[in-house]
């Protein structure tokens, strides 16, 4: 099986678990309206605390730029609790139980400290990323699309491990290191399948529906096209992010156990992950 086949088929396996376990989507749509709500707080703050300073001298005050820092590390926690309560009723799934929004929401929340830990790394680096691509211009670009990568390979498993094993920070990161060596680094295979698929639809249903706005003419029509269209992208990206964190289970099973998770039966894992 070539490797856009295989992602196809990792696609359609992650895709069956969620059409039979649909509530797992909630998480991700949680973790919107939470992170509209961080950045309505913090970036509403940071503006109203700079907002003197940045009309008469269009520049921000020390206070703001704390409330900046807090904002990434709070955006950064968002994603992390969410995606961590995910993973938790996604291996409830895999494993033929009945997963529970209320039991992946108190799941991360037990783990809440180490995944605060996480968070604070994730968004460290995230900075440390953005200096080197503002700083080396071109180069920095290249440079850091490199080491984010590789930081991306490295660390893939480290959420399963966090919450499936009960690990804090370092040893999930040591862990999800151990089970990448173990395997050829080719877990970007269904990583990437998803999200290129899921921009693939969500382009289509953009074309489709404001190609079908500009069709039927008038202003507002065209508006509420584009609309739907924004909503239609919405969507793609809350079924992505459930998929993505249905087969980041499914591969954090495989890699430890050597287990293929029965929804996965029809997948070639083998050839997807074959050991050194």
């Amino acid at each position: 099986m070539g490797r856009i086949a295989r992602s196809f088929a990792l696609f359609g396996a992650s895709w069956r678990v969620l059409r039979s376990r649909k509530e797992l989507a909630v998480f991700p749509v949680l973790a919107g309206f939470a992170g509209l709500l961080v950045a309505a707080v913090f970036l509403g703050s940071g503006y109203w605390i700079s907002h003197t300073e940045i009309a008469e001298h269009s520049r921000l005050t020390p206070a703001s730029y704390v409330m900046l820092g807090l904002f990434y590390l709070a955006a950064a926690f968002v994603t992390v609790f969410f995606n961590a309560a995910l993973i938790s009723q996604a291996d409830v799934a895999l494993r033929g139980d009945d997963p529970r929004v209320a039991d992946g929401l108190a799941a991360a929340g037990r783990r809440w400290l180490p995944l605060l830990g996480w968070s604070a790394v994730t968004a460290t680096v995230s900075l440390i990323l953005r200096q080197i691509e503002r700083r080396l211009d071109f180069i920095g670009y290249f440079i850091s699309g490199l080491i984010g990568a590789a930081w991306s390979l490295v660390t893939y498993l480290v959420l399963p491990v966090m919450m499936i094993e009960d690990a804090g920070v370092r040893h999930g990161a040591k862990r999800s290191a151990q089970l990448f060596k173990r395997t050829w680094g080719e877990q970007a295979v269904g990583e990437a399948g998803i999200w290129v698929i899921g921009f693939l639809v969500s382009l289509a249903g953009f074309a489709v529906i404001v190609g079908a706005g500009l069709l039927l003419g008038g202003t507002i029509t065209i508006f509420v096209a584009i609309g739907i269209s924004l909503v239609w992208g919405f969507l793609v990206s809350i079924v992505c992010t459930t998929l993505s964190g249905i087969y980041q289970t499914a591969l954090y099973r495989y890699a430890a156990d050597g287990v293929v998770p029965e929804a996965f039966g029809k997948v070639d894992f083998e050839g997807a992950f074959a050991g050194r």
